[in-house]
């Protein structure tokens, strides 16, 4: 998000001060929420991040980081969509407030880091995907693994993380949970989607989906189906 625009500067303080202020799970659910709106209304207009070091951001996302850590999962539903909004600028943050002793926590922020799609939060995803005991977190890393943005990096590094994403995402197909099954099938499709039918990355991406779609590989229909759908979209492509 760039720099916030004179007329959203009291705004946002309002906004934040609301959130601040909330004295029941309810009230912080709503504030939070009407922050993380505002900031997404905001993120449509303006998103290329040259705002990383207004006072008003880093104020901004940490009052979102501390929503992360309360026990109200509605309003930390809302505090990784307005996260989410901030962007690139949030990664640094969310990294660097990763608690491994407040489990809710790290597990909203993993949300928030999916839904980001920047490269830097690569390793807490792949870590997410093969050791968190949520399965919607092991999900939500699963599909981030395949939305990654890569695009403004040198080509041999996408390579080097296209090829991690797609062992964390190997490695995932044999997850107990179908759910995290079913976003490993949404992984592969999201990694092969931007390359060529001949590349490597994307041939291995395809073999996964065909693992996936299986009977005798995979037991559950739903995720046999999203691995066909997938394969469908890459002939078409």
């Amino acid at each position: 998000m760039s720099k916030t625009p004179p007329s959203s500067t009291g705004l946002l303080k309002s906004l934040i001060a609301g959130v601040e202020g909330a004295v029941s799970a309810d009230g912080l659910q709503k504030s939070t929420y009407a922050l993380a709106h505002t900031l997404t209304r905001l993120a449509k207009v303006d998103s290329d991040g040259s705002g990383l070091g207004d006072p008003e951001v880093q104020d901004v996302i940490e009052c979102l980081l501390q929503v992360l850590g309360f026990n109200n999962p509605g309003a930390a539903v809302a505090a990784v969509d307005g996260l989410i909004a901030m962007g690139p600028a949030a990664v640094g943050p969310l990294l660097a407030n990763l608690d491994a002793h407040n489990y809710g926590a790290r597990a909203w922020a993993v949300r928030a880091l999916a839904g980001i799609g920047d490269p830097r939060g690569l390793e807490v995803l792949e870590d997410a995907l093969a050791t968190d005991v949520g399965p919607s977190v092991r999900r939500a890393a699963a599909s981030g693994l395949g939305a990654l943005r890569l695009e403004n990096l040198a080509e041999q590094e996408r390579e080097g993380i296209r090829l991690r994403c797609l062992e964390a995402l190997e490695a995932g197909r044999g997850d107990g949970e179908w759910v995290v099954r079913y976003a490993v099938a949404v992984g592969f499709e999201g990694l092969a989607l931007p390359l060529p039918p001949s590349h490597p990355h994307r041939e291995r991406a395809v073999a996964g989906l065909r693992h996936l779609q299986q009977p005798e590989q995979e037991e559950t229909l739903v995720v046999r189906l999203r691995a066909g759908v997938a394969l469908k979209r890459l002939d078409n492509r």
